[in-house]
């Protein structure tokens, strides 16, 4: 008798590899899969694209839509509601959901969620313009600042490097709850002094500012890191020239990203999706070269919620688990 991982797999020849390859259809395969993203000018946008004609073009007998979102907190709590089955989400953010954390909007833990790969490192990256005088944390106090879009992944990191830093936005002349578009025009138009954007290096966000006016990449120093007192974060460079005029490597702080997904995607589904995506990572490198620190390895199965079983069969025959 033909068990399920030969039934998975029947009829998978070397073209089923490639983008243009078809899967054989799927016992179980959703008609429709929604990949939750982020706002269209970060990174997880395009990558979701990416994904979703990987996806399309071996999977022809499901729909794949991407709809652009405040990102991490949003996606996780859409997942968990059933209005999405693919999400990208920072790991911080992740582990605040699976346990419940109210402080930054999970009132309870979110127990349907599951983790299909931990992909690439996100940078928070705190940028100022030049001519606002901010070259340090320390100097923030007194300005205008963009913390992200509220409960966003990138606002929850600003709350956490703004109280290491022995800060609160109380601090700041003003605050503003934006998406990364948004907090670009406004210090271009100089109503906002610094922006933090926490994603992976070279997002178009930042390369447009820095191409539009001077701007100083703030430190983030490495006490500062150990003062936030969670393991997910770490310190890290921004290498020098990641943007125009920025000439010499900056330290700051990186978490995880993942994709994560539902208790009620199918596991077949969910162990194509996840091989799919590590079999054609040029195509998702081409999409954003954040994608290049992407790789098969055991850290891609780490369990900031628990694996999904389809992620886990994956990884098992890799070897890696």
């Amino acid at each position: 008798m033909m068990d399920r991982r030969q039934f998975g797999l029947l009829g998978l020849g070397t073209a089923a590899a490639t983008l243009g390859g078809a899967l054989p259809a799927l016992a179980q395969a959703p008609r429709f899969i929604t990949i939750l993203t982020g706002g269209t000018s970060g990174v997880y946008y395009p990558l979701g694209v990416a994904l979703s004609q990987i996806y399309g073009r071996a999977m022809p007998e499901t729909k794949f839509s991407v709809q652009a979102t405040k990102a991490s907190a949003e996606n996780l709590n859409l997942l968990q509601a059933g209005r999405g089955e693919l999400a990208f989400t920072q790991t911080d953010t992740l582990v605040q959901a699976v346990r419940g954390d109210a402080e930054v909007g999970f009132n309870k833990p979110l127990d349907k969620l599951r983790t299909l790969a931990v992909i690439y490192p996100n940078y928070i990256q705190i940028v100022a313009s030049k001519v606002s005088g901010v070259k340090s944390l320390a100097d923030l106090k007194g300005k205008r600042v963009s913390v992200g879009a509220p409960k966003s992944g990138t606002e929850l990191n600003a709350r956490a490097v703004v109280k290491a830093a022995g800060l609160t936005y109380d601090d700041f002349a003003k605050v503003e709850y934006l998406p990364f578009a948004e907090s670009v025009d406004l210090m271009k138009n100089q109503q906002l002094d610094a922006t933090l954007q926490s994603a992976g290096l070279g997002v178009a966000s930042l390369r447009d500012l820095a191409s539009s006016i001077d701007i100083t990449v703030i430190p983030v120093p490495a006490e500062t890191v150990s003062r936030i007192g969670e393991v997910v974060y770490r310190s890290a460079l921004i290498p020098a020239n990641t943007y125009k005029g920025q000439d010499a490597d900056v330290p700051t702080v990186v978490t995880g990203n993942a994709l994560a997904t539902h208790d009620g995607l199918p596991e077949e589904a969910a162990y194509q999706m996840t091989r799919l995506m590590f079999e054609n990572l040029e195509a998702m490198q081409s999409a954003h070269a954040a994608a290049k620190q992407i790789a098969l390895s055991k850290d891609a199965a780490t369990e900031f919620a628990p694996l999904h079983p389809g992620a886990r069969r994956f990884y098992k025959e890799k070897g890696i688990l």
